[in-house]
């Protein structure tokens, strides 16, 4: 059977200017530490700073594995909900996406589960039965990938955040539906650098 195991991370704590910072380095390098127990066949990350960063921070940790930008992973709206979809939280958030605007995302969301979530062609050259791939990406496309995998409706990403450097591990083998394996889990971090990209008012 062939298996491929996805394991998603949203990247370290950033600035202002979307640039990591000295927690989201120290973040990323402890997630490395985690994966470094893992076969990690490649790391994939976001084209925007933070990600990348956060990417080559990790890599440092996995010797010889390659890490390699894919676009599909860049920070991004997956779909903007109608009215009657909207949580009354969510209210006011999708003023000012026109119409071109959601398409675009909802394309580029599209794509990242074509890339990403399906197990790779066996008859591929190189391809082996079991891989493991790390994805450093941001929270939405995190959100939309663990939508797609519960098979729930699409405005269902909403609200699925992801702390900084949590991790998120999700399975896909053939003939048989996704399984979550776990979701936004921190235990790789010390208490202190908990939480990073939650509101200070909903942290535990």
């Amino acid at each position: 059977m062939t298996t491929r195991r996805l394991y998603l991370a949203r990247h370290g704590a950033a600035d202002a200017f979307g640039e990591l910072t000295d927690i989201g380095r120290r973040q990323a390098g402890l997630l490395g530490e985690r994966l470094a127990g893992v076969p990690v066949d490649a790391v994939w990350h976001s084209p925007l700073p933070r990600a990348v960063a956060s990417a080559h921070e990790l890599a440092r940790r996995l010797p010889n594995v390659p890490v390699t930008e894919a676009a599909e992973l860049v920070d991004h709206v997956p779909y903007v909900p109608g009215p009657a979809e909207t949580p009354p939280s969510w209210a006011g958030f999708f003023d000012g996406y026109d119409d071109t605007e959601a398409a675009s995302g909802h394309r580029l969301a599209e794509a990242l589960i074509a890339r990403f979530a399906k197990v790779p062609d066996p008859t591929t050259q190189g391809t082996r039965p079991d891989t493991h791939e790390v994805l450093v990406t941001h929270a939405y496309p995190i959100a939309w990938l663990v939508r797609h995998a519960l098979d729930a409706p699409p405005s269902r990403w909403l609200g699925l955040n992801s702390a900084n450097t949590a991790l998120t591990v999700i399975e896909y083998r053939d003939g048989l539906p996704p399984t979550i394996v776990m979701f936004n889990d921190m235990s790789h971090l010390p208490p202190d650098l908990r939480w990073t990209g939650f509101p200070a008012g909903i942290r535990p």
